[in-house]
């Protein structure tokens, strides 16, 4: 069965989001499955830390001398601070390039203060501000160290992007990925969710030198990875690194814990309607039913759920709450 995730208003149901989960182990086998395994579906966001690692591997990021703040904000879906944009200004001159190179788009800051900081002071956001411009630098220092055209870099035949996916398919084995256009103009594959954890598996594994300099990256600089009441954040603060998550567009995410007795597990979850409201939720549930985080580490994340539904007012007037049934 499902993660079920109900949604109440006072004590009635309005809506139920459902989410699918899998987990596999340190041998990268499924030991764990909520709803398909094989349910196909786009990584979206979560596969920044991917994407930052064929960087590494192409030996671009040593070139630049990026170093591991630089390195956590590739990886990062951020909220627009201040801290953000700092290091993603510094990066853009180390390739020797400008903004205007950007194309990854503009949106508001997801950090309200900074979003209303923007519009009190009659400026508009830029594509530094997007969350993910961080990836984008990476792309371009990618195409520059490369010598490929930087006009297109996005461009889904873009041979940046084509190393890119080639490097994935090495990672899962699989040459024959179907991708489509994220929201930030690049390409992004569809996977399944034992594909997404087998990847994040490998994150944590220790296996691969790139992968490794990622997982510290990420571990290292949490607030890099999203930012200030940021739930990925907030996670990788608890696991105190022993694990780290990234969440993607439409309620997706992968996770991944690093245990005594199953070593390292890689996991991915998905809530079918993308629902973002109801993904921490589903995401504390599945983890405190396979039993991976301690009651300490439990308590730390349900902090920063978010189970309440407030009206305008702020009155709370009903919950979300998670149902795994056995």
């Amino acid at each position: 069965m499902p993660i079920l995730c109900r949604v109440t208003r006072g004590d009635l149901t309005e809506s139920i989001h459902v989410a699918f989960a899998v987990a596999v182990d340190n041998d990268g086998k499924v030991f764990y499955s909520t709803g398909d395994p094989q349910y196909l579906t786009c990584a979206r966001s979560t596969l920044k830390p991917f994407q930052a690692a064929a960087l590494i591997m192409s030996g671009a990021f040593d070139s630049f001398n990026f170093n591991s703040k630089e390195l956590a904000t590739m990886c990062s879906s951020h909220m627009g601070e201040k801290v953000h944009t700092d290091i993603i200004s510094e990066m853009i001159k180390k390739i020797g390039l400008s903004t205007d190179h950007l194309k990854c788009g503009t949106h508001t800051p997801f950090d309200k203060n900074i979003a209303n900081s923007l519009l009190i002071d009659k400026n508009l956001p830029n594509e530094i501000h997007n969350n993910c411009s961080g990836k984008h630098v990476g792309m371009l220092a990618l195409t520059k160290y490369l010598k490929y055209d930087l006009k297109d870099y996005t461009g889904r035949e873009h041979p940046t992007q084509r190393y890119i996916l080639n490097y994935i398919s090495t990672l899962l084995g699989n040459d024959n990925i179907p991708s489509e256009i994220d929201g930030c103009s690049a390409p992004t594959p569809f996977l399944t969710l034992e594909a997404m954890a087998l990847l994040f598996q490998k994150l944590g594994s220790g296996q691969k030198e790139e992968l490794n300099r990622v997982y510290d990256a990420m571990t290292e600089h949490p607030i890099l990875v999203g930012g200030s009441n940021n739930f990925d954040t907030h996670f990788i603060k608890t696991m105190n690194s022993t694990g780290l998550t990234k969440v993607g567009g439409e309620a997706i995410r992968g996770i991944i814990i690093k245990t005594k007795d199953k070593g390292c597990v890689g996991l991915a979850i998905k809530v079918l309607d993308g629902s973002s409201r109801a993904l921490p939720i589903a995401t504390i549930k599945l983890l405190e039913h396979l039993e991976l985080l301690n009651k300490d580490q439990i308590k730390k994340l349900s902090e920063s759920k978010n189970d309440e539904i407030k009206n305008h007012n702020g009155d709370k007037v009903g919950r979300i709450e998670a149902h795994l049934e056995f």
